[in-house]
């Protein structure tokens, strides 16, 4: 006997890939882009006459040692922003995971989706007018967006997590914080550890961003150099950005590689 086929099944998804085609269709449409004017010649002489006049970089010591320092800027800022977040997104997690009764759940769950449906410039434009122009309110506008991204993903490890342990400890006798701080943090933390590191990475990359709207940094440094059309010195900037992801990444996937075998 031959099974039988479903046809409902395959024929959504054939209404779905060419719906998402007809979408990307409409978007060329709609944008109107003139693919002539992109690649003609004279565009093409342009952008090669703006990429050339990043070469070469400026290395003079002392504008080294000024990038040297927005670096250290740049990384305080995601540092302390995460860290911020690490404790907002933890506290959040609790109620958005249902251990704080069922009341709480919702109402954790909305205000971290609000957090993190902000994006981080929108953030760090309203820290800015609350805190003044610096690196303090890039780092609050990384510790709000950050804290919503992270109580979500600290929740939904926590609401995925054997509940057998601590139920045995309550059963045992112990309360319920000695329960849970020993029967479910110790199940979740290397997974968490692993999503804080994940966001790290992501945050260095943002608070180079944030320094556009004055929050700082190296972001700071290559709006200030690109505005008065100093080409040498941003690309300079721009090689201390590429340098500083590459070795977080790098120093990051190592960390979180470490964390693997405890919650694989």
């Amino acid at each position: 006997m031959k099974p039988q086929t479903r046809p409902l099944p395959r024929a959504a998804s054939a209404a779905t890939v060419l719906l998402i085609l007809a979408a990307i269709v409409a978007s060329f449409v709609y944008l109107a882009i003139d693919w002539r004017v992109l690649f003609s010649g004279e565009s093409l002489r342009l952008m090669s006459k703006f990429i050339a006049e990043f070469f070469p970089p400026d290395v003079s010591p002392a504008f080294l040692a000024k990038v040297g320092w927005g670096t250290l800027q740049t990384l305080a800022v995601s540092a302390l922003g995460t860290l911020f977040a690490a404790v907002g997104g933890g506290l959040l997690a609790l109620p958005a995971s249902g251990r704080c009764g069922v009341f709480f759940r919702p109402a954790a769950r909305l205000l971290l989706n609000v957090l993190r449906s902000v994006p981080e410039l929108v953030w760090a434009t309203l820290m800015v007018l609350a805190a003044g122009l610096g690196p303090f309110a890039g780092a609050l506008a990384l510790a709000v967006h950050t804290s919503g991204v992270l109580g979500r993903l600290y929740a939904e490890t926590l609401e995925n997590a054997s509940r057998e342990p601590e139920a045995a400890l309550a059963l045992s006798g112990s309360g319920s914080v000695a329960a849970f701080a020993y029967g479910s943090l110790p199940l979740v933390t290397p997974q968490c550890l692993a999503y804080l590191l994940y966001r790290w990475e992501m945050n260095i990359r943002m608070a180079a961003v944030l320094g556009f709207v004055g929050a700082g940094g190296l972001g700071q440094l290559l709006y200030f150099h690109l505005s008065i059309f100093q080409q040498r010195q941003a690309a300079t900037v721009l090689i201390a950005m590429f340098v500083t992801v590459v070795l977080v990444d790098a120093l990051s996937n190592r960390w979180r590689r470490g964390l693997a075998p405890a919650y694989a």
